[in-house]
């Protein structure tokens, strides 16, 4: 049997040639690669096999291009998405810095001044994108990048775009309607757990 890393990198070797494994979580496994059309570094986040099945490309995709219309200065940006060999992939920006996690571990406390800046900036993120019907569902320090002296929230590819019913923005349906539990565990809370779909708590 092929390994997965050779099979991804056989199926995106058109676009994007993979370099190293820049970190993984229980939802996806992001790699440094290079973006052959542009010539430029990218990041490839690609979803867990299980996860993929369960979503659906279909459902996957509808979702990324909800994501794909944030435009805020607190927002990674996405570039590109798709599936490729069964494997479900969106692409970002290759951030050069650290993450929120990064600098804790090497500071342990932040100053006061940097904790509101920061605090404020990611809030600001995220009130844009509720307002666009979309949540992150997986806010931690990990997914939160400090580059050129400002945060910038990332990961919102695995998002869930609301219902208009339930609030007044979106379109469609909810999409993510398996029940599955996504995020992680200590910065859950205990309806996202629960696999809940009501949006309120999260």
């Amino acid at each position: 049997m092929i390994p997965l890393i050779d099979r991804l990198t056989t199926a995106l070797a058109d676009r994007y040639a993979l370099e190293r494994e820049l970190g993984a979580g229980g939802m996806a496994t992001v790699y440094l690669a290079q973006d052959l059309r542009h010539h430029r570094p990218v990041a490839v986040k690609v979803l867990r096999p299980e996860l993929a099945a369960i979503i659906g490309a279909e459902r996957f995709l509808a979702e990324i291009r909800t994501t794909a219309n944030l435009q805020h200065p607190h927002i990674l940006a996405l570039f590109d998405s798709g599936e490729a060999d069964g494997f479900l992939f969106y692409v970002m920006p290759y951030v050069e810095g650290e993450s929120l996690r990064d600098r804790l571990r090497r500071e342990t406390q932040l100053s006061i001044g940097d904790a509101v800046r920061i605090a404020s900036e990611v809030g600001s993120a995220l009130d844009y994108a509720h307002r666009h019907g979309v949540i992150h569902r997986d806010i931690k320090p990990e997914n939160i990048l400090l580059h050129d002296g400002r945060a910038v929230v990332a990961d919102f590819g695995i998002a869930l775009a609301l219902t208009s019913a339930g609030t007044g923005t979106g379109s469609g349906g909810r999409m993510t309607e398996t029940g599955m539990s996504l995020g992680t565990p200590h910065y859950m809370s205990p309806e996202q757990a629960m696999g809940e779909r009501d949006h309120r708590a999260q």
